[in-house]
């Protein structure tokens, strides 16, 4: 995906809100935007989710998108799985599997109690819940989560930390705003700052700038594999422009031919997920918790090629997202009925063309 030129203002004497904004977004990259409050940050999350159009420029190559709004429009008239298998077959899902993803994901954040609870009635925290399920039914192309923790309980981020490791590491591209400075510390790709209307790469981006600042328990992952098999999207795998692999992990070949990788605790999953489905499989001989005693983790001596998704694996990590097969398109919470228009919570689906004239 690309921005090339992208300017958006309201009106058309507007003040400029983003001025020729330039940005690829690679497949199975993790963004962060950064900023102060009114510099733009939500504007262009709406651009790149294809709520909004650009003014000036061109957006080309989004694929299919989701979107988690500031603000979730909670007083729409369906029960929270009634909302989230609706939203699924918008996404392209058959009604029984989007039934079953929305029961799935109301379980994994802790809020199937209240699947048949009409979005009014809920209280906030819950409906957070409910707007960040929307978007992952699909296991979208594009995630764009714009201060999407805000509102949630602890356990209820830790599972979306869990979520958006999964879909990078399945190739998908995560681009997020958040205010906690050590929201997914260590594992961005790349940090963006939008100031007086440009955006701007930060000055510390990539996972090995920000490891040092990840808090909380780390996991030590040793592996091994074939004999001149690189990790999957280091330097000089064959496919060329790989993303890195989840979390950032510090990485460390020893003398014993295995490789010592230490990630932060919500990514383990996500990195034993990589190095499970590469082509060859890693064989994966332990996993730790930073400081246990070699052995002493959870689903030591997996087996090679033992896929997270197979049912062979033991010790594979949780699955992540389930697949889809939806076609091209954006969505985000509204009401079916919504119009396509530039409202907090976006339409239903993107509008036609990504492009505008330069003026």
């Amino acid at each position: 995906m690309r921005l090339d030129g992208v300017g958006r203002r309201y009106g058309v004497r507007g003040p400029w809100v983003l001025r020729e904004v330039r940005l690829d977004v690679p497949a199975g990259a993790l963004l962060r935007i950064e900023g102060t409050n009114g510099s733009g940050k939500s504007t262009l999350l709406r651009l790149l989710a294809g709520i909004d159009r650009p003014t000036t420029g061109r957006i080309t190559g989004r694929p299919r998108s989701a979107y988690v709004p500031e603000r979730f429009p909670a007083a729409l008239p369906f029960t929270a799985a009634g909302y989230l298998t609706h939203l699924g077959r918008v996404h392209g899902l058959r009604g029984p599997e989007a039934a079953r993803r929305a029961t799935e994901w109301l379980a994994r954040f802790g809020a199937a109690g209240h699947a048949r609870t009409p979005l009014a009635e809920l209280s906030k925290g819950t409906s957070q819940k409910v707007a960040v399920a929307q978007a992952l039914l699909a296991a979208p192309g594009l995630l764009v989560l714009d201060e999407a923790w805000t509102g949630l309980d602890q356990g209820a981020r830790e599972v979306l930390d869990r979520a958006v490791a999964e879909r990078v590491a399945d190739g998908g591209t995560v681009v997020f705003v958040d205010h906690d400075p050590q929201r997914l510390a260590g594992a961005a790709d790349a940090r963006y700052r939008v100031a007086d209307g440009r955006l701007l790469p930060h000055e510390e981006s990539g996972p090995t700038a920000a490891a040092a600042a990840a808090p909380g328990p780390r996991v030590v992952i040793e592996a091994e594999a074939a004999p001149g098999t690189p990790l999957p999207g280091a330097p000089g795998h064959p496919a060329d422009g790989a993303p890195r692999l989840p979390g950032g992990p510090e990485v460390v070949p020893r003398p014993d031919g295995t490789t010592r990788l230490t990630v932060p605790a919500a990514h383990s999953d996500a990195l034993l997920r990589a190095l499970l489905t590469a082509r060859p499989p890693w064989h994966i001989r332990s996993v730790t918790g930073e400081g246990s005693e070699a052995g002493a983790g959870t689903g030591t001596d997996t087996g090679a090629g033992a896929g997270p998704e197979g049912g062979s694996g033991e010790g594979a990590p949780a699955s992540g997202a389930a697949s889809s097969t939806a076609p091209a398109s954006t969505t985000a919470p509204v009401a079916p009925s919504a119009p396509a228009s530039a409202s907090a919570a976006g339409p239903v689906s993107a509008p036609a063309p990504d492009e505008a004239p330069l003026p």
